[in-house]
């Protein structure tokens, strides 16, 4: 595989080969974004295979000032379209979510300096997530994973900053008090 900077010059000058060479090296990151919205897997492959075609077709658009953080640019641009397109889809869909297995190897978080518990917790917390009201579960993504502004989500989703606001709240809230029971049932059980 070329390095990255000749692989992004290829993609500017829409030359298949390198558009390939992008697409194999960040598929699985770009489906492991789309998952956290889009739950049904053809469904979600379908979507990223539609944010590449984006991408591609707007790779002129694409900018890094800091050659030194292409890397780190470059997958923040990709997010952002996939996130895009996910949401484009979810409205088409009237926002209803697509329901249907996730492969477990989508929520695997890839930081080996995690403790067993920090990743027995990060794994509960996935499955928590993933049991929120639609509504809540894309707010909550776009919030806290993604880092949109509740300006953004209001714009995104086509609703109020203050609904924004209170379908994280309420995600919040919803995940503390599962989170504190099961925390409260293991400590009934060691007693």
């Amino acid at each position: 595989m070329e390095p990255l900077t000749t692989i992004v010059q290829g993609c500017m000058r829409n030359l298949p080969g390198y558009q390939k060479q992008l697409y194999e090296k960040y598929y699985g990151y770009a489906l492991k974004t789309v998952f956290r919205y889009i739950y049904r897997y053809d469904k979600a492959v379908d979507v990223v295979n539609d944010g590449f075609v984006k991408l591609f077709s707007h790779f002129s658009r694409f900018n890094c000032q800091e050659p030194e953080h292409l890397e780190k640019i470059l997958m923040g641009w990709i997010k952002k379209i996939m996130i895009n397109t996910a949401i484009d889809e979810l409205r088409r869909q009237n926002m209803l979510p697509e329901i249907g297995g996730i492969p477990e190897y989508v929520w695997e978080e890839a930081d080996s300096q995690q403790t067993a518990e920090q990743r027995l917790y990060y794994k509960e917390l996935i499955l928590e997530v993933k049991q929120l009201p639609p509504s809540y579960r894309i707010v909550f993504n776009m919030y806290v994973i993604d880092g949109f502004s509740h300006q953004e989500i209001a714009g995104q989703l086509g609703i109020s900053v203050g609904t924004s606001k209170s379908n994280l709240a309420k995600a919040r809230a919803h995940l503390q008090k599962k989170l504190n029971s099961d925390i409260g049932e293991a400590d009934i059980c060691s007693s």
